[in-house]
C-alpha cells in the first residue's frame, strides 16, 4: 500500500512540475514563430505516437489493421466525423479480418 501512495505521489509531482515550470519561468508571451509551431504541434505528436502503435497490435493480424487504419485515414481526411470514422475503420478491419483467410 505504501508503494502505491508513493508511487502517486511521485507521479503526481512529475507532472505538477511539468505545468509549473513554463509558468513561473516564462512571463512574458512568445514571439519566436517556431517555439509557437513547436508549443502546438506537441499535442498531435504524443497522440499519434501513443496510437500508431496500438492500431497494429490491436487484431494481432497486420493486413485487417491496414485495411483499417486506410478506411480511417481516408473518412478524416474528407472531414467526417470522429464517430463515423472509428465505426467504419472497426467495420474494414473486422471485414478484413472475416473475408482474408478467404483469398
Amino acid at each position: 500500500m505504501t508503494r502505491i501512495l508513493l508511487s502517486i505521489a511521485v507521479m503526481a509531482l512529475t507532472t505538477y512540475f511539468i505545468r509549473m515550470i513554463p509558468l513561473v519561468f516564462i512571463r512574458r508571451k512568445i514571439e519566436n514563430q517556431f517555439v509557437k509551431n513547436l508549443l502546438y504541434y506537441i499535442p498531435y505528436a504524443v497522440l499519434s505516437a501513443m496510437t500508431i502503435p496500438s492500431i497494429f497490435y490491436a487484431t494481432n493480424d497486420l493486413p485487417s489493421s491496414i485495411a483499417g487504419t486506410v478506411v480511417a485515414v481516408i473518412m478524416a481526411f474528407f472531414g467526417l466525423p470522429l464517430i463515423v470514422v472509428a465505426l467504419s475503420a472497426s467495420a474494414a478491419a473486422y471485414l478484413a479480418m472475416l473475408l482474408l483467410p478467404l483469398i
